[in-house]
């Protein structure tokens, strides 16, 4: 995720960079430099948003796959599948 946010975000700006220079017809070297720098800078931005998405993303997951082993354990223990003591220090 981090390198997609970052990528996506990197060339968005570049292309809006490029297109706002067309638009007002400056000089392709000084758009050029603008671009490459907004496109480093968002990509920067972007690595960071995407490594913060990944990582909620991931903590969510976890969360709910352990409630819902938590869940499934409960429902063993309840149906009598399982003992208590087969469980041991989880």
């Amino acid at each position: 995720m981090l390198r997609s946010f970052a990528v996506s975000l990197g060339a968005l700006a570049m292309g809006l960079v490029v297109a706002r220079g067309a638009i007002h017809g400056e000089l392709a070297g000084s758009v050029a430099i603008e671009a490459i720098g907004a496109m480093l800078v968002f990509t920067c931005v972007g690595g960071i948003a995407g490594w913060i998405a990944d990582y909620l993303v991931r903590d969510s997951l976890e969360r709910m796959f352990r409630a819902r082993v938590e869940w499934y354990r409960k429902g063993l223990i309840d149906a009598g599948h399982i003992e208590t003591d087969s469980l041991g220090d989880q």
